[in-house]
Formats: structure tokens, sequence, C-alpha cells
């Protein structure tokens, strides 16, 4: 079986490719990119796709997901998840560890892809945890969560505080070539903040959380880093300081990356005025000023990876106060829509190639996956985009199984209007 995607406006960063031509699809392969616009003679059994006025990019890849299997499937299950990136445009994910039981030994490892190989529309990639039972103490099967099919190593959610501990896991993810991803958070600064520290949480009277809580453990990583060699990846990154930190050790080749995720430049904590808990989310929303910071990271090339943060959570965990509600908002059907509608349509921070890198081969690289590009041979993972189409957040739309998101009615434009795994269409709208 062959399929033709015509007429689209290719962007594939990985191999300098960015105008209008055509790609051919067989056997869930990329068999060939036409830039020439030669006369072909189609096939009758081929199967045709109009891209005219639409992008047509590598698949794009979060690196940043929860789909809360095993153990917690009310709130989210691998296959709804999957059908929710595969709404939101992307081909492949990658899962955080800290699931019921964590992902902390190979027997989990192996359930999670072959249940993502049994129910999952896109390619579902599980990270381990560094640490058993992301406790932070003693560090989990590192070698062996490899040879089962690890991506990454992260105690996402947790961050380990024994500076000792992250030096010796580093060393050790070395050996095996992976990434190492920390959410950055000292729990000694942070105590038991639910919000940023400043003048919002002073008049709500909520717990303050200061940004140094992240940016301590943001050097303490690009230290790390420098001194074992091993890459580390600091997720969901939310200060300006954290950013003047990455910069700073990136300019001398320190092995450290950032990513950003859309609440972070969308929202400041002044949304939390009305104490309602979809804008409570771990590290919390910040000032205008750190916003500006992180977008001015994200243009200049400190900030390479957009992601999600993709956290569901069942409705009636988020309807009590809001200290005593869960971190967390949903992300894989919105954050496209919001970084374009940010970063390149409002801010003209980054230009559509750019964006385009840092959803595919920007994460793919990172991570060592063999996805984020049109290569020959490679597999047909693809997302069409319409970067000016104009589109309203609807929650109730959602392929998620929760509906926790700030951004209901929120007007974005630009969204992913066909996604294709493996050469088969897994969503259009």
């Amino acid at each position: 079986m062959t399929t033709l995607i015509t007429n689209g406006h290719i962007i594939d960063p990985a191999n300098g490719i960015d105008r209008v031509g055509d790609v051919y699809i067989t056997d869930g392969k990329i068999a060939k990119i036409d830039l020439e616009g030669s006369a072909r003679h189609v096939e009758k059994d081929e199967t045709i796709i109009d891209a005219t006025g639409l992008v047509v990019t590598p698949g794009l890849i979060d690196l940043h997901v929860h789909f809360r299997e095993p153990g917690q499937s009310a709130k989210e299950t691998i296959a709804t998840g999957a059908k929710a990136a595969a709404a939101g445009g992307f081909t492949s994910v990658v899962c955080m560890p800290n699931t019921a039981p964590s992902v902390d030994s190979p027997s989990v490892v192996t359930w999670i892809l072959e249940k993502a190989k049994a129910e999952a529309c896109v390619n579902v990639f599980p990270t381990g945890a560094i640490t058993k039972g992301i406790a932070g103490e003693e560090l989990a099967p590192i070698g062996s969560m490899r040879k089962a099919g690890i991506v990454a190593l992260t105690d996402d959610g947790h961050c380990i505080q024994n500076p000792e501990i992250m030096r010796r896991a580093l060393e050790y993810a070395r050996m095996f070539n992976l990434t190492v991803m920390d959410h950055c958070q000292d729990y000694a600064l942070v105590g038991k903040g639910v919000m940023h520290e400043g003048y919002w949480s002073t008049v709500l009277g909520l717990p303050g959380w200061p940004a140094l809580g992240e940016e301590i453990i943001v050097s303490r990583n690009a230290q790390l880093a420098e001194l074992t060699g091993t890459a580390i990846h600091c997720q969901h990154l939310s200060s300006g300081g954290s950013v003047r930190i990455l910069r700073e050790a990136r300019s001398r080749g320190v092995p450290i990356s950032g990513e950003i995720c859309p609440h972070h430049i969308a929202l400041t904590d002044e949304s939390i005025r009305t104490y309602d808990t979809n804008f409570k989310m771990n590290p919390p929303l910040r000032t205008q000023r750190d916003i500006d910071l992180l977008i001015e990271g994200v243009a200049d090339g400190t900030i390479t990876v957009l992601a999600s943060d993709h956290a569901p959570h069942c409705s009636y965990e988020k309807e009590v106060e809001f200290d005593q509600a869960p971190f967390g908002i949903l992300g894989l059907e919105t954050e496209v829509g919001l970084f374009l509608d940010i970063l390149m349509h409002k801010k003209k921070a980054i230009s559509l190639a750019r964006f385009v890198a840092m959803f595919t081969i920007e994460p793919a690289r990172l991570l060592g996956l063999d996805r984020g590009t049109l290569s020959v041979g490679a597999p047909a993972d693809i997302t069409l985009l319409d970067p000016d189409r104009e589109w309203t957040v609807d929650k109730e739309q959602s392929f998620s199984r929760s509906r926790n998101t700030p951004f209901q009615g929120w007007q974005l434009k630009g969204r992913a209007v066909r996604t294709i795994v493996g050469g088969e269409t897994v969503w259009s709208s």
C-alpha cells in the first residue's frame, strides 16, 4: 500500500527541508520526498492526502506525559492518553514513571510496552525511575530497565535531594547511554508551598513556593553534568533564573538542557486569585517577568524542547480546597495551539521551522529515539499542521479521561489537523 501526501509545505529540520513537496509512504515507511514537483503516475490503489495549505512535519514528540497506568486508570489509561496525544498531533510520547507501582523494575517496563503495543494508537516510550519507589534513597536497577526498553531516567514528581545519590545515578546512566531528566525542586526551600512566593501568595494567604527552590537544583544539576559528563534534562522550567543558569552552563559546553510547558508562558500567578485548582501545578505559575525570560530562553536557543507535562486528575480530586488539591493539568490536546499562538503568532519568538524542531529532532536527539525525521526508510510518523487555524478549547471534547484544564473556552490560533503513525491516519479533524 502506498500513500501520497501532496502539495504540503514540508518542514523537516533533521534534513534541512523547508519547502512545498510530496511525501510518499510505502509499507509504513517514508519511501520518497519529492521536492521537484515531477510528473507522477497515480496507482489505482494509492491513497492521496491533499495537504495544500498545510504544513507536513515529522511526527511530533512529547517527552513529558503522565498516562497514569499502572495503578491510576481512573485518571488516564495508556489507551485514552494515546488518543489525546493523537488529537494533539503527537505520534510519540515519553511517559513518566511515577505510577503505582512506579516504573522501577524491568517487569513494569515490559508491562507498559505490551499494554501500549496492544492498546495505544501512538508510540509510547517509557522512562524508568532513578531510585526505587521514586524515594530518592536507593538506585533502581538501571541496566536491566534499559535492557527492558526505557529511553531515559527520571524521578519526575519528586527530586533526589542527596547530591551524592544523584551523582552515582548519573555515572550509572552514562554507562547505559541514558539521559537523566530531573524535576528540579529543593524540598527544604519549597516547604509546603502551593503557589509562587510573591505578591499574590501574600494576598491570597497561600503558602509560597520560591523560585529559588527550582533554581538551586538547576545549578546543582549543571555542576553534576559537568563533573560526570552525563546529559541532564531539566523538566518544566518555570523560573527566569533557571534560564540564566542554563544559558551560562550551556555556553561552556555542559551537557544540560531544559524544556518549558505552555502553561508557564500562558498564565501568571495572578490567575490563582479565584482559587481555581485547575491553575495549581508543579512547579507553580510565576510572574510576567519569568514568562518574558522563559520566552527569551526559547528565542535564543537556551531552551531546546517544548513539552506538555500532561497530568490528568479525576474531577473529585480537584474539587477541594486549593492547598489540598493535587498539582497538574491536561496538556496534550492544547499545547500545539498554545505554543503556536504565543511563541509564533503573538511574541514572534521563533520561526515555524524552529517550532517543529523543538517537537521533533530536538527530543529525538536528546533521548536517542529513531523518530523526528522524514528521512527515507524512517517510520512514517507524520503530523499535518494548520498554523493559522483558529479554534476554541472545549474540554468536553477531550479524548482524555480527565477534564482538569485552565484553558476552557480559550481562543487559539494554530493546531494539528491530521496525525499519521506508521503510515496510518490515527486522528484527523
